[in-house]
């Protein structure tokens, strides 16, 4: 391609992308990081190279990451043995310590640097830094196989939102800052809870009444019976889904996060692959879009 050819072609892919870069300017886009996209370094580079470009472009973005791998790398390497009741992790006193270490510290920090590298600024938070979140204990029930009797199952310090503070997010966007927070919160008693990231992430998208709130996955979306991607849905198509086992599996719980999300004021939802290069630009600023929208 000559060098005229080039220039022309990087125009007609701007022209075609800036309607979309209008649209969401001034918005906020909240994006769930997580997944094998966390452990390659080429994504995780065009991610922060992503995050980035969106902050210039005049979105306001927000990211909340996961780490289960990484956590369950640490426990192994310092000896902790993990014990599961109904087939859910129990994070004792032991673990939450080193939980919160891995998220809040060496995940956390290094999103923020990858973001830094690509010119911007970043901050590191937890539900913790100016009282962002409060969690509760939860509390999940299972049924006994030999007796069939349901019994309450207590995970430990696993917590759920009680309340998000927006303020300090506020803040941050004000000063032209980007948070990016790892999902553990105190509790009102004084305990600290580790919280599902894709919860996290919704509750934090509803208080923002977020443009677009991203879940950056494994999997290309939500998928028909014959397996091919479906673009969009509305929550109302994705309840009848779930009800007719289209949507099965791990699925069901992030698909209820997006409708909880829709309902607490998020404009729209999309669950798309993290091991797509710049899936979070494709989704956002193409036509093309590069998961599953989920809309009211």
């Amino acid at each position: 391609m000559s060098n005229l050819s080039s220039i022309s072609h990087d125009a007609a892919i701007l022209a075609k992308a800036l309607p979309f870069m209008q649209r969401y300017e001034g918005k906020t886009v909240v994006v769930k990081y997580g997944g094998h996209a966390m452990g390659d370094k080429e994504l995780g580079q065009a991610f922060a190279r992503d995050v980035a470009l969106l902050k210039q472009s005049g979105v306001n973005p927000v990211v909340v990451h996961g780490g289960g791998p990484q956590i369950g790398a640490m426990l192994s390497k310092m000896g902790v043995q993990s014990r599961f009741e109904g087939g859910l992790r129990v994070t004792d006193k032991e673990t939450i310590e080193i939980v919160e270490m891995v998220l809040a510290g060496s995940i956390n920090k290094q999103i923020v640097s990858l973001i830094n590298r690509e010119g911007e600024r970043a901050v590191g938070l937890s539900g913790k830094d100016g009282n962002l979140l409060f969690a509760k204990k939860t509390l999940k029930t299972s049924i006994d196989p030999e007796s069939n009797i349901e019994r309450i199952v207590d995970l430990g310090f696993v917590g759920e939102p009680i309340g998000v503070d927006r303020a300090v997010l506020d803040q941050m966007a004000k000063a032209d800052l980007i948070p990016v927070i790892a999902p553990v919160a105190p509790g009102r008693d004084g305990e600290t809870y580790n919280i599902n990231a894709d919860i996290f992430a919704g509750a934090v998208a509803g208080a923002l009444q977020a443009e677009r709130l991203l879940f950056l996955t494994d999997v290309p979306g939500v998928l028909d019976k014959q397996g091919n991607l479906i673009d969009q849905l509305s929550v109302a198509q994705a309840k009848d889904l779930m009800t007719d086992g289209t949507i099965s599996g791990g699925m069901i719980p992030k698909v209820e996060t997006c409708i909880e999300a829709i309902k607490q004021g998020v404009n729209g939802v999309v669950i798309l692959n993290g091991k797509v290069a710049h899936a979070v630009l494709i989704e956002l600023f193409t036509d093309y879009g590069a998961g599953t929208l989920i809309v009211r």
